[in-house]
């Protein structure tokens, strides 16, 4: 059986050859790319031919070799976007590829289609990860227009009818999304695999803000932060909205937000809200610091923010967590699933209600539950129980 035969350092009896579809990969890294990266080289560090074919976004090689995975990017015309490499160019290429392969594995969403598709026709085995399927709940996101949330909503009702090997999903919230949107998929086909965190990158004990305090000039400050992406669904824009609230209540206030410029249209609107409510003296704007650093300046604040609308399993209240930190969350998706620790849960689209959530932890007024560990070991040792229940010794 493939998990029985899998160790590190020693060769392994049959080599397996996975392709990965996923629209993004490294450099880009949002949460299903870390997902993709982190079992992709833990697969080829085990001795087995990795692949993912994936989007150009600019100055990447169309062809490399990262971390024993072997990176195919397909470009994509000037007049097109990810959608439609996902929907057309990724095919040819992972026909190309899949000749010998033993397994297709999507990220969801966009390039779940082309993988299913040719994984069908070519009769290879094939699974798809589930990280986030919002359903209706589109239409309710701020800055989405009704035709583009119901062109969202139909791609996914699409996704969960497509039938798979094996839909994994990322949390129970995650799974319960894909039930309601097809209740009559095979429930045996589907499987909660909890993400994991580099526990040693984001270890407490390790790390120390105090540099950052001092180069940041915020040693006298209560300190409230954010990481992350202005995308669609992260809600930034509620936690601009409740900067001035929180300066009134804790005058000796700051808030760190260490922010991706992309989606540039999101980033720019975040900007011009700062500018437009004058707090930009009650703001440090970040942006992206390297990953390896990100737990000092986590460690350097009070409090850790996330405003979310929505999250499929929430990666950065999973970090601020394991870095011991009170956590002021909105009540949607994963994030109360996740959640351990100190912490505030709290109603999303409302900057009040993120106020009230950082004075609470500043007046020591938490929930608190043991903290939860997600661990990529555990987290790809799954990962490898369900390749082995889907790719059998006689399909080798």
């Amino acid at each position: 059986m493939i998990n029985k035969i899998y160790h590190t350092n020693k060769l392994v009896k049959h080599k397996l050859k996975i392709i990965f579809v996923s629209e993004y990969y490294y450099p880009h890294l949002g949460g299903i790319e870390i997902v993709i990266k982190e079992v992709a080289e833990r697969l080829a560090n085990n001795g087995h031919d990795i692949h993912v074919i994936t989007c150009k976004l600019g100055v990447e090689k169309n062809l490399e070799r990262l971390n024993g995975v072997t990176v195919h990017r397909v470009s994509v015309p000037k007049w097109g976007d990810r959608y439609w490499f996902d929907s057309f160019w990724a095919i040819p290429a992972i026909i190309r590829l899949c000749g010998r392969c033993d397994l297709i594995h999507a990220g969801c969403h966009n390039s779940a289609f082309p993988a299913w598709l040719v994984a069908t026709i070519l009769r290879k085995k094939k699974i798809v990860t589930i990280h986030e399927l919002l359903g209706k709940e589109w239409i309710s996101l701020s800055g989405m227009n009704f035709p583009k949330a119901k062109l969202h909503e139909m791609s996914e009702k699409i996704l969960a009818s497509l039938c798979f090997d094996k839909y994994i999903c990322v949390s129970k919230n995650s799974e319960s999304q894909l039930k309601s949107m097809n209740p009559r998929a095979d429930i045996n086909k589907q499987i909660v695999i909890y993400n994991g965190i580099d526990n040693a990158l984001f270890n407490a004990s390790t790390m120390d803000g105090t540099k950052i305090r001092q180069n940041l000039k915020i040693t006298e400050y209560f300190i409230y932060m954010s990481f992350g992406r202005p995308g669609i669904s992260k809600g930034i824009e509620y936690l601009i909205g409740a900067v001035p609230l929180i300066r009134k209540i804790l005058p000796n206030s700051k808030l760190l937000l260490i922010l991706d410029t992309n989606p540039s249209n999101r980033y720019k609107m975040i900007v011009q809200m700062i500018s437009d409510l004058h707090i930009e003296d009650q703001i440090i704007l970040l942006k992206p610091v390297p990953r390896s650093e990100l737990p000092n300046y986590i460690a350097a604040a009070d409090c850790i923010v996330i405003p979310s609308l929505s999250e499929g399993f929430g990666l950065s209240a999973a970090e601020a967590c394991a870095m011991r930190k009170p956590v002021v969350a909105s009540k949607v998706g994963s994030l109360p699933e996740i959640i351990s620790g100190q912490y505030v849960l709290i109603e999303p689209k409302n900057s009040e209600a993120i106020a009230d959530g950082v004075w609470k932890v500043f007046r020591g007024e938490v929930q608190q539950i043991p903290f939860k560990v997600f661990d990529w070991n555990i987290c790809f040792q799954q990962y490898l129980k369900t390749y082995d229940e889907i790719v059998k010794p006689s399909d080798y």
